[in-house]
Order: C-alpha cells, then sequence, then structure tokens
C-alpha cells in the first residue's frame, strides 16, 4: 500500500508529464499547420472564419384581428388568450377574420 506522500509524488510526476505531452502535441500541431499553410500559399486571413448571411424571414399575414383591441393573430399557432377569451364568450372565429 502506498503512502499518502507516496502517492502525491506520483500524481505531481503524472502531472508535469501531462503538461509535457501536451505542449509537444501542441508544438507538433502547430508545426503541421504552418507546413500545410506554406504548402497551400495561405494565410491567417484565410482561415478566418466569415459570419453567415442571416436568411431574412418574411412576416405572416395577418389573418385574425380583435377591432376592439387591435390585437392580431396569423392563424399559426396556437390561438392567442384574447381569441380564446371571445370563442369562449360566444364568438365566432369568423368573427375576426380579416
Amino acid at each position: 500500500m502506498s503512502s499518502l506522500k507516496d502517492l502525491l509524488a506520483q500524481r505531481a510526476a503524472l502531472d508535469q508529464q501531462i503538461s509535457e505531452t501536451k505542449e509537444r502535441e501542441r508544438a507538433d500541431a502547430i508545426a503541421k499547420v504552418r507546413s500545410l499553410m506554406a504548402d497551400f500559399g495561405l494565410t491567417a486571413a484565410d482561415l478566418s472564419t466569415r459570419a453567415p448571411k442571416l436568411v431574412k424571414t418574411s412576416k405572416v399575414a395577418v389573418k385574425y384581428r380583435n377591432q376592439a383591441t387591435g390585437e392580431t393573430w396569423s392563424g399559426r399557432g396556437l390561438q392567442p388568450k384574447w381569441l380564446k377569451a371571445a370563442i369562449a364568450g360566444g364568438a365566432s372565429l369568423a368573427d375576426f377574420h380579416v
């Protein structure tokens, strides 16, 4: 059975090995990237990403309007509360059709 002191020493040695390996692999990766960039004539500007153009979404036309309050609904998705309340009060969906 190892003592706590031995285990901590092993841990320190492993942390050191991990750090050295990480640095070595990072340096290898950088060298590989630089080599590929030189082979293909690329610059750092060529690697930068450009933000994609956002697709402009069009608004959906209003199909239902509450004349009293001006609230609207396109007919897509869940019915709004004002429309549900009006229908529950006896109004018809056709009464609000634009």
